[in-house]
């Protein structure tokens, strides 16, 4: 998604307030918007505290910060700026989470982001965006630029399979109709659970924005999941602060009942050893055979 980011940043840098930080990120991807933001193109270096501290800076007097790095480098460790100078403040930085989930693959543990929606969840005044398509990803930032808060941007690879047109970018939206389970895929894992289920009678829907407070579920989707009452959610994230968990409590309170419920979910390093991000993921059950093999259960039941 890096490219489709540099071109919407790139159409965006027009207004002489935009600034971009750069954790020492982006060779090979980002020079046209370089190019374009010249002095407002700043390279922080491999110091995402201060990056964050100068964004909120930045964005209490009035411009407009983007932060760009790897994303635990960017929820993690600048956690405490992201919770006391921009949340509590409510100030308009947008950071740029590159590679999330297994994103980095053998990078290992210390480049994945496996719980970072789920910690940001519980921070106030913070909009939450996880592209699911690399087309979502111009939508996506204009949303994120119209936010009057701040906003994280969760980017993956969002590949669609072959054939395939992703509908127009919505928070929620179904990308694939169906009468069987209800399936909700958060983010790029859309792409892949579309390909395992190309033969399936389950409904897909995407997500792509949270938490539920500020993106609550569509009354279509509250219809097909009172009709199915079978739901499925997959997610490269831990079960732990999830959307599966988030849609679990959701029912209850709401009174939609469900006879088969399923949560697919990152598991961690089961081997204790590293490998590529689809490795990673037929680790933990996110393969297409896992998700096919899940959801086919859920429809013989």
């Amino acid at each position: 998604m890096r490219r489709q980011l540099c071109d919407a940043l790139v159409e965006r840098a027009a207004r002489p307030d935009l600034v971009f930080l750069t954790g020492d990120l982006g060779f090979g991807a980002l020079e046209p918007l370089r190019d374009v933001l010249d002095r407002r193109f700043i390279n922080a270096g491999i110091a995402e505290q201060n990056m964050v501290g100068v964004a909120a800076g930045m964005a209490s007097e009035g411009m407009e910060p983007w932060t760009y790095t790897i994303a635990p480098f960017c929820y993690a460790r600048a956690f405490e700026q992201i919770r006391n100078d921009v949340c509590l403040h409510a100030l308009p930085v947008r950071l740029l989470a590159n590679g999330g989930g297994y994103g980095y693959g053998v990078m290992g543990a210390t480049h994945h982001a496996l719980e970072d929606y789920g910690v940001l969840s519980t921070l106030p005044n913070l909009h939450l965006f996880i592209p699911a398509f690399d087309e979502d990803v111009a939508a996506t930032i204009a949303a994120a630029g119209a936010l009057p808060g701040p906003a994280y941007i969760r980017l993956g690879r969002g590949e669609l399979p072959a054939g395939t047109i992703a509908p127009a970018y919505a928070p929620w939206r179904r990308v694939r109709a169906g009468t069987g389970p209800v399936v909700v895929v958060v983010g790029p894992m859309a792409g892949p659970t579309l390909s395992a289920l190309e033969d399936d009678a389950a409904e897909i829907w995407a997500v792509c924005e949270l938490p539920l407070r500020v993106s609550p579920p569509p009354e279509a989707f509250v219809a097909a999941l009172r009709e199915s009452r079978r739901l499925c959610v997959v997610e490269e994230h831990v079960a732990q602060g999830s959307l599966g968990q988030s849609l679990a409590a959701w029912c209850l309170e709401t009174g939609v009942g469900l006879d088969g419920f399923r949560m697919l979910n990152a598991q961690g390093y089961p081997s204790g050893t590293y490998g590529s991000q689809a490795f990673h993921r037929q680790e933990s059950g996110l393969d297409a055979l896992s998700i096919r093999a899940a959801v086919q259960a859920m429809g013989a039941a």
